[in-house]
C-alpha cells in the first residue's frame, strides 16, 4: 500500500536520479537508435525490512540476464533476441517492427544501508523480481523508555 509519505521519501528522490542516469547511459552511447540499449520498464517500492525491484524483460531467457551490485548500484544487463531465425543472406520485406530487442540495461542507486550479500533474484512471466534486504540497523524498531511504565516510542 501506497503512503503520503512516499511521495516524498529518499526512495523518491532515487528513483529521479536513476531516471537521469539511464537517460545518461542511453545517451553516451555512439552511434544509430538500434546501437542505443532499450530500458524496460521498472517498479520499485520499500517494505519495513527490503526495497523490492520488479523489472519488465518479457521474451529474454532469464540465464542472459547479468545482475550486479557495487558501490550501491544495482546493474541489470541483458539482451533481447529478435525472436526470428534468419539466415545470413536471408531477405525480408518488413510489414511492421514494433516489438523492442536488443541490449538492455537499467541502473538503480540504493541506499547504503541495503544488504547486498543477501539480493535475491527471481524469473516469473518475464518479470524479473529483485529482493534487497536493508541491514537490521536500518529497519525500524521500537524503543522503550526507562523509568516510564508501558510507554513507548517508534524510532
Amino acid at each position: 500500500m501506497l503512503t503520503g509519505r512516499s511521495l516524498n521519501s529518499t526512495l523518491d528522490r532515487m528513483m529521479t536520479l536513476n531516471r537521469v542516469l539511464d537517460e545518461a547511459l542511453s545517451n553516451s552511447l555512439n552511434g544509430s537508435a538500434e546501437a542505443r540499449p532499450w530500458v524496460p520498464a521498472i517498479d520499485v517500492v520499500e517494505r519495513h525490512d527490503a526495497y523490492l525491484i520488479a523489472l519488465e524483460v518479457p521474451g529474454v531467457d532469464p540465464s542472459t540476464i547479468d545482475i550486479s551490485f557495487e558501490q550501491n548500484i544495482l546493474i541489470v544487463r541483458g539482451s533481447k533476441p529478435m525472436g526470428f531465425e534468419l539466415g545470413q543472406n536471408t531477405e525480408l520485406r518488413v510489414y511492421s517492427a514494433e516489438r523492442v530487442v536488443g541490449n538492455f540495461e537499467r541502473a538503480v542507486r540504493l541506499p547504503e544501508f541495503v544488504d547486498g550479500e543477501n539480493i535475491a533474484a527471481e524469473f516469473k512471466h518475464g518479470v524479473l523480481l529483485l529482493t534487497i534486504p536493508k541491514m537490521q540497523a536500518a529497519q525500524p524498531r521500537k524503543i522503550s523508555i526507562k523509568g516510564v511504565g508501558s510507554k513507548q516510542i517508534e524510532s
